[in-house]
């Protein structure tokens, strides 16, 4: 089965956030973390998401209808950068932290983490977060094209001994684990595909 991601809507309000009763996978990372190369690799188009060259910029959140499966991959705004203001950014963790909590149709947060990286405070923060609110997670380390197998497995052990979950080892570049990463997302949001091919 071929899957396809359509942007389909941007949201900036709670009511926006929480409206749309199908099934919803939050995406949520550091701001240079490969979010939006990650989702243009998903779709298998290069400019779906537009990836600035301001980490940390956006400040909306955008709704991408993963069709023929019928859910949601909501694109968070990536959080770490200091380019906002304090008010800004404490104004956007207010309304995302009500969104993962309220949201009825969200079934799980999808945690990007940069495999080149030791586990951050910022993302433990938020996998501990998910987990108090009983939010699945989905661990995903970007950019493993850049670090050799003894180093991917690794980070994979450091991960999944902290979250009790082994990582989906993804690279955008390179296309690894894309097909793996449609499926544990699928499993997340509930739907039975149990063969998914990527773009």
């Amino acid at each position: 089965m071929a899957v396809s991601l359509t942007l389909e809507s941007t949201a900036y309000t709670l009511d926006q956030l929480t409206a749309r009763p199908e099934a919803q996978i939050a995406l949520a990372g550091r701001s240079n973390v490969g979010k939006s190369s990650l989702i243009n690799a998903l779709a298998g188009r290069k400019k779906l998401a537009k990836v600035s060259s301001t980490p940390g910029k956006t400040r909306s959140v955008n709704f991408y209808l993963v069709e023929p499966l019928n859910f949601y991959l909501v694109d968070l705004p990536g959080y770490g950068y200091a380019r906002a203001s304090h008010g800004e950014r404490e104004k956007w963790a207010k309304l995302l932290e009500r969104y993962l909590v309220e949201c009825a149709s969200l079934k799980a947060l999808a945690l990007l983490l940069d495999c080149r990286l030791t586990p951050q405070q910022l993302d433990l923060n938020l996998a501990s977060f998910a987990q108090r609110n009983r939010l699945s997670l989905v661990p995903i380390l970007t950019k493993a094209d850049k670090c050799n197998q003894r180093e991917r497995s690794a980070r994979q052990k450091e991960w999944q001994d902290i979250l009790g979950i082994c990582p989906v080892l993804t690279s955008s570049s390179s296309r690894l684990g894309i097909d793996a990463l449609w499926r544990a997302l699928a499993q997340a949001a509930g739907v039975e595909a149990p063969i998914i091919k990527a773009p």
